[in-house]
């Protein structure tokens, strides 16, 4: 009999729901078949005995580089279940970002999806730490690991851990170098699961969550795995891309009450729906739809442009919850609210939270001035792994410093003014790129936009906006001077863009977030080359 100290996060998400006689009840939905609690938890304890075989202990990090599928579940917790450390990974990188993630994790093992292995193949370096691949194809590992997980007990106690146990990792996108290691201890889940799943989002055990946001990053990993398995609710996994086309399929099939998407591929959506009524020469039901089992959808990433939410609403019914979280603090911690819907904002913190806004000396600032966005909650990270400056700078003392420039509008809601580094000083005045941005996507020819600083002739800082057209739309010069004068007309006349270049596509990270940087530097190496 354990003590009242011993917590683990396999125990609770999968144990404790077969303890509470959930055993038959779904637990995760696919295109090919359904696995029940009971069949999952007798999954990952197998799975967890191979693991031992393989000579896996405790503190072990087992490097996670899989699509949504249920064997995600299996390895995640098959290994926190033997105290052993995973570690999910983005699956869209190169062989190099590969090499320096195996090796800064100094992981001993790698479980890859089978159509994910091309994308290790091009490793030049030696894998310092690695010694097992484990290959999974069709809900299943290949063979030999196959053989162990056949012969392991399905009977596995999880190991003697507590809440402050190191628990996951997960990397960071990568957004301003390398990408980091947050070191999460084995309570992180619970806390996010407790504070948005149950507190903002009332998660229950009749709940069917589908995210398009991936398992690997910490928005996608909080959608669905930590509060449906919470809840006792069911997940709808679905390995495909999230394109429009994909995303309404999974939703007419499976229909999930609750769904998790970014920005743009909510605006994606309206404009794959927008194209498809067109062709069908019938004005949209708004009774009658994919969404009509939804009971909320949610939004993280970047900022939710008012445009897209206000079409959203009138498209489907459906209220989008715009906040904001990071990889660090596990999901969401400011929060639109059900029945608090705020556009443009991303609501107010989340209960079980604290938050301010500071300036360069760390004193708070009034109500209304951009300052850095800090957050406290037990759901922090406890460390960035072998980055003892960057822990430093970044998690102070209970504060988090999130990076992002804020300030609280006259009614107490949260508004993003940008990363602190992506902030632009006009005139001597500060400007949010956000705010720019959100301006132009209102004009009826703008899918998406990014706005970023740019020297003008006198070598001054002025607003310059990258614009992504919607379908039947077309970039010129004409187009161009009619978004600047259409920016002009609603905004102050210093902060609206001096420059607009149209390209297919933003650069972004695998959260949704807008890479403002690489667009600085893509423009600085065009500056230099005309001159």
């Amino acid at each position: 009999m354990k003590n009242q100290s011993f917590f683990n996060i396999a125990d609770y998400f999968l144990d404790r729901n077969i303890r509470q006689g959930r055993g038959h009840k779904v637990a995760i939905y696919t295109d090919r078949r359904n696995y029940t609690y009971s069949e999952i938890q007798e999954m990952a304890n197998k799975t967890g005995n191979a693991f031992r075989e393989l000579g896996l202990e405790v503190g072990d990090r087992i490097i996670l580089l899989m699509l949504d599928e249920p064997q995600f579940f299996v390895m995640y917790f098959g290994a926190i279940k033997i105290g052993a450390v995973p570690v999910p990974i983005n699956t869209m990188l190169t062989p190099s970002d590969y090499e320096y993630l195996l090796n800064d994790s100094r992981a001993k093992a790698l479980v890859i999806s089978e159509e994910l292995v091309p994308l290790i193949s091009g490793i030049k370096g030696d894998l310092l730490y690695l010694r097992d691949m484990i290959v999974v194809s069709d809900d299943e590992p290949q063979v030999p690991f196959r053989q162990k997980v056949k012969n392991a007990s399905p009977i596995l106690d999880a190991e003697y851990t507590t809440k402050d146990d190191v628990g996951f990792w997960l990397y960071s996108s990568g957004s301003t170098g390398p990408p980091k290691g947050a070191v999460h201890c084995m309570e992180s889940p619970l806390v996010a699961a407790t504070n948005y799943g149950k507190g903002v989002l009332g998660v229950t055990e009749d709940d069917i969550c589908f995210s398009a946001a991936r398992l690997f990053f910490a928005y996608g990993i909080g959608n669905s795995m930590f509060f449906p398995m919470a809840a006792g609710g069911s997940v709808v996994l679905n390995k495909s891309r999230p394109t429009p086309e994909s995303v309404f399929s999974v939703l007419e099939r499976f229909r999930p009450t609750l769904f998790f998407g970014v920005p743009t591929l909510y605006g994606q959506m309206l404009e794959y729906k927008a194209r498809q009524d067109k062709e069908k020469g019938v004005d949209p039901d708004p009774e009658v739809h994919e969404l009509s089992s939804v009971r909320m959808c949610v939004s993280a990433g970047e900022a939710l442009p008012e445009d897209i939410l206000r079409r959203w609403k009138e498209r489907f019914g459906v209220d989008i919850l715009d906040g904001i979280g990071s990889t660090e603090m596990l999901h969401i911690y400011i929060s639109n609210l059900p029945g608090d819907v705020r556009p443009g904002t991303s609501g107010k913190p989340v209960p079980g939270y604290e938050i301010k806004i500071v300036d360069d000396e760390g004193n708070e600032v009034p109500q209304g001035e951009i300052g850095r966005l800090l957050a406290k909650g037990r759901s922090a990270a406890q460390n960035y792994w072998r980055k003892v400056d960057k822990t430093r700078s970044t998690m102070r003392g209970e504060w988090l410093d999130t990076g992002d420039s804020y300030y609280v509008d006259d009614e107490g809601y949260y508004r993003c003014a940008g990363r602190g580094d992506d902030m632009l000083k006009v005139g001597g005045i500060w400007v949010s790129p956000v705010e720019v941005e959100a301006c132009l996507i209102e004009h009826p020819a703008v899918l998406e936009s990014a706005v970023i600083g740019h020297p003008d002739e006198k070598n001054l800082i002025k607003p310059k906006a990258y614009v992504v057209l919607k379908d039947g739309s077309a970039g010129s010069e004409e187009l161009a001077n009619e978004l600047k004068q259409f920016a002009l007309e609603r905004m102050a006349k210093y902060k609206y863009p001096r420059w607009i270049e149209f390209i297919s596509e933003l650069p972004k990270s695998a959260t949704g977030k807008i890479q403002r940087f690489k667009l600085r530097l893509a423009s600085e190496k065009a500056d230099a080359a005309s001159k």
